[in-house]
């Protein structure tokens, strides 16, 4: 799945993972990677719950919590985006990811 997301391959990604989730249904990684291909297809919804399914098996998970907000900022769900985010930063005060994805969403705002 990860060769595949670097051509950019998503969709043939995404059969890789979910076969991953088959073999192993508490993989934070693979959720967590199906979600980022997700949001690459703007598959904003599933992508989101790929993203819910890394923090309930895995609540210290910050990435998780990025490609959360990362998700709802293109829903345009805004305070939503800036609760992810700041969970995440919570976790993780320095994470990139989280401070990046909190400023572009204040300033879509």
């Amino acid at each position: 799945g990860n060769e595949l997301f670097k051509e950019g391959k998503y969709p043939l990604a995404i059969k890789e993972y979910d076969e991953g989730l088959r073999r192993d249904p508490k993989a934070v990684a693979i959720y967590s990677n199906r979600c980022a291909t997700l949001i690459k297809l703007v598959e904003f919804v599933p992508a989101l719950k790929d993203a819910d399914k890394c923090i309930e098996i895995d609540p210290k998970f910050v990435k998780a919590y990025a490609r959360k907000g990362t998700c709802h900022h293109f829903m345009k769900e805004y305070h939503k985006a800036l609760k992810s985010f700041d969970d995440g930063l919570k976790i993780e005060p320095g994470n990139k990811d989280c401070k990046d994805g909190k400023n572009k969403t204040m300033t879509a705002i």
